[in-house]
């Protein structure tokens, strides 16, 4: 399976709720939100970086506080180690009901092994921010 396929198969978990096929492509020590800086300013739960496959469950968790209406890959693009992919979405806030549509950037690195070694959100966190106020 090549990384692109591997990243249209977590896709297409994700949109089943299948956490833990989306997990069976990670590496147990994956880098989740590598990178990021000023998490803590924005406070949003589900864009906090961690390590591990635990941490991706929990990520999972915190997106239990969203509604998603829409969430469309709308293009991919691809190299030997990483696939950058254009996500366009639609998610309303559960707590307060507040919508936004969003286009985001998800880049997911792999490992030698073909597992997904590193993830990173590139997102409005401004929106995210609001949609994580309660």
């Amino acid at each position: 399976m090549s990384n692109l396929d591997t990243v249209q198969t977590i896709y297409a978990a994700f949109g089943r709720g299948d956490i833990p096929t989306i997990l069976a492509h990670l590496d147990e020590r994956i880098e989740w939100e590598h990178d990021a800086e000023g998490w803590e300013a924005y406070g949003v739960p589900w864009l906090r970086p961690g390590t591990g496959t635990r941490h991706v469950v929990g990520f999972f968790e915190a997106l239990t506080a969203l509604e998603f209406l829409a969430f469309t890959p709308v293009s991919m693009l691809a190299n030997e180690r990483q696939v950058a992919a254009v996500i366009s979405m639609e998610i309303a806030s559960k707590a307060t009901g507040a919508r936004f549509r969003e286009y985001e950037m998800h880049l997911w690195t792999f490992g030698e092994d073909g597992k997904v070694s590193r993830f990173r959100h590139f997102a409005d966190t401004v929106k995210h921010q609001r949609a994580a106020a309660r």
